[in-house]
């Protein structure tokens, strides 16, 4: 019995151990530092570093490159947190030439806003006690008012239409 107590409690313990995910960009400090302001292009810079991360092409003078590196962790059924992040912001001008280097972690806030809102879908989103207490069966929800062809019609027209 005491056995299969201790078993089960460092199942448990093992179970909730947090795992750690490396994301985004491998950092190459080597090919950084050979990156020259004012000399390298943006096809310089992607054949060193790669493909970048993101892009933003609304900075006041040119657009920028960012290399993100991100790790998260996360335990059991729990939402990732994100220990540790750096970013490598490539500035470039008009011409595509590099203008400067900047490198930013988590500590430097929302310099570097990124979009995560979602794009909303149609409709009413119900919780399971709420699906479950509507749902009549053989019936759509809302009675199959909701579901009708947008140009006014019930759908295809029935008989017809067909290869003889």
């Amino acid at each position: 019995m005491r056995k299969t107590v201790l078993v089960l409690a460092a199942l448990a313990v093992i179970g909730c151990t947090p795992v750690v995910n490396n994301r985004g960009y491998l950092p190459d400090p080597d090919a950084e530092k050979k990156i020259t302001v004012g000399k390298d292009t943006k096809t310089s810079i992607q054949q060193a570093l790669g493909d970048p991360s993101t892009q933003a092409t609304f900075v006041q003078a040119g657009d920028a490159w960012y290399y993100i590196t991100s790790i998260e962790k996360q335990v059991a059924f729990f939402d990732p947190t994100v220990t540790s992040r750096a970013i490598l912001a490539v500035y470039f001008d008009k011409d595509g030439k590099v203008t400067d280097l900047k490198h930013y972690s988590l500590r430097d806030g929302h310099i570097v806003a990124f979009e995560t809102r979602e794009t909303p879908t149609k409709g009413k989103e119900l919780t399971f006690l709420q699906q479950l207490f509507n749902a009549t069966p053989g019936v759509p929800l809302g009675g199959g008012q909701g579901n009708q062809n947008p140009g006014g019609g019930n759908g295809p027209p029935s008989g017809g239409g067909g290869i003889p």
